[in-house]
């Protein structure tokens, strides 16, 4: 939580701070609000959105989960041993992702439960023929199906993409 903002950023005061670590570092910071704020996210002025959680990629095995959003990895990577990456916001894919994803057996979309979320899952499709796409319930993205569901929801669904192969 950024509660002693630096001097021009203010704007993020309040929010969470989420930081993208790679192995040579911090190499940006997303800020999410936490209380509905407007825009739900922001970025640091002048940054590029890229991939979150891009270890994810070198310790996942046959399959790795994509999430829309930082905060639904954090929970795939707090909540369950599934190896989970992050596209900030079902409009920040980028056709060189594929090019990294192509590699494993299985990609599962864990796609929000509205028209975004499933555009964004079908894009991801359009691009890789390792595609499964887990929807969730209507109105819910990752976060608040753990919150209501528990994470055992998602986990007997990416058991039934990683078995049906």
């Amino acid at each position: 939580m950024v509660d002693d903002p630096l001097p021009g950023h203010e704007a993020y005061k309040g929010r969470l701070a989420i930081p993208y670590i790679t192995p040579s570092g911090v190499v940006d910071i997303r800020f999410r609000g936490i209380n509905n704020e407007d825009p739900k996210y922001m970025g640091l002025v002048g940054a590029k959105t890229t991939m979150f959680n891009t270890q994810a990629c070198f310790v996942a095995d046959k399959y790795i989960c994509v999430t829309e959003g930082e905060f639904d990895c954090i929970m795939m990577s707090t909540k369950t041993t599934h190896p989970t990456i992050g596209i900030p916001g079902a409009n920040n894919w980028k056709p060189h992702y594929a090019k990294i994803l192509d590699d494993f057996d299985i990609v599962i979309v864990l796609a929000d439960g509205d028209a975004a979320g499933l555009e964004f899952g079908k894009k991801i499709s359009r691009e890789l023929g390792n595609v499964n796409i887990v929807s969730m319930p209507e109105g819910e993205d990752v976060n608040s199906v753990m919150i209501k569901m528990g994470s055992e929801w998602i986990n007997e669904r990416i058991r039934e993409c990683i078995t049906v192969r």
